[in-house]
């Protein structure tokens, strides 16, 4: 650091603020720093940092493998969150959520001097019980119903659904037929259930649930079994809503004249489906914010235990959707 200041001709502590990411230096006199360090190669020792501010600036995140729109977007929006923040990401993928892989990736990255972890997980196990995490380090658990003692951070996945079943309804359709997502996912159970309960609240028929596993392929193989007098479908996806309108299409029914569609994601290409999707939107950005916000608060010991942070779904109404032909 000394070599540093001198090449850059600044003071010892302006070269520390600069190491440890403090914004109370000017542009010109960070960049200058900067430059000093690649020069005479000096590199901020992260270790050394941890043992004087307690802290190794880096977040670990346990992620599932498995494919998922959600997922994805809401890692974006961490590592977004993270870097904002002045931390690191360290990803730890699991194969399945069970309780040793989750134990041991939580074990490792505790090996890597992590100083919080976020366990994205969407998946759940139908014959097992809820996973214990280790104890040590501060945790924060997006989309789960599982009653951890942790921050739990998730989209209100029952509005959204209760939005895109009532918006049916309120077109004067009989009822809501649904294709549902994965029964291993924790999101596509709650809006399942919240499909369901809707129809009951307004005395409707409950169709059957037509079972899909989150890809466009799902949504077409169910569009093209569809019985003949159905008139409006909520997927749990707009992967699944994309899939049973090309489906709808090659059966000559259409969308919304026969049909009316919502998805639920609002994912960037909805608008450009044709027609363009009514969906449920949902913000991975608030989510994953959210949790970060939620995890760097225990770290710095504000926040102590179980809470529950649920972010508003809204509902965007596109060409999809219209009242039936023939109420």
């Amino acid at each position: 650091m000394a070599d540093v200041a001198r090449e850059a001709g600044v003071s010892g502590q302006t070269v520390s603020r600069v190491a440890n990411g403090k914004s109370n230096v000017d542009r010109a006199t960070r960049e200058r720093v900067m430059a000093a360090m690649r020069r005479v190669g000096y590199r901020p020792n992260s270790a050394a940092r941890a043992l004087r501010n307690g802290q190794f600036r880096n977040i670990g995140v346990i992620m599932s493998t498995a494919p998922a729109f959600g997922n994805s977007r809401t890692l974006n929006a961490i590592a977004a969150a993270v870097v904002a923040k002045g931390f690191s990401i360290i990803l730890m993928p699991v194969t399945e959520p069970s309780q040793g892989e989750v134990t041991g990736a939580f074990n490792r990255l505790n090996e890597q001097a992590v100083d919080g972890v976020i366990i994205l997980i969407e998946q759940h196990q139908l014959d097992e019980s809820d996973i214990e995490l280790p104890q040590g380090l501060p945790v924060v658990v997006i989309d789960s119903s599982a009653h951890y003692d942790y921050p739990v951070v998730d989209t209100d996945q029952a509005e959204g659904a209760a939005f895109a079943t009532q918006h049916l309804l309120d077109l004067g359709h009989p009822t809501v037929w649904h294709i549902s997502g994965p029964p291993e996912s924790y999101s596509a159970g709650r809006r399942l259930k919240s499909w369901r309960a809707t129809l009951e609240r307004a005395g409707r028929e409950v169709p059957p649930a037509l079972t899909g596993d989150w890809s466009s392929q799902s949504g077409y193989d169910h569009g093209l079994r569809l019985p003949d007098d159905v008139t409006a479908v909520f997927a749990a996806n707009d992967q699944m809503a994309l899939g049973l309108l090309r489906a709808l299409h090659e059966l000559g029914r259409e969308v919304p004249g026969d049909v009316s569609v919502v998805g639920f994601d609002d994912m960037e290409d909805a608008a450009y489906f044709w027609p363009p999707l009514t969906t449920v939107r949902q913000s991975f950005e608030a989510v994953g914010s959210d949790a970060v916000a939620a995890l760097l608060a225990e770290i710095a010991g504000e926040q102590r235990g179980a809470a529950t942070v649920s972010v508003p779904t809204e509902l965007i109404i596109r060409s999809s959707t219209a009242p039936p032909r023939h109420p």
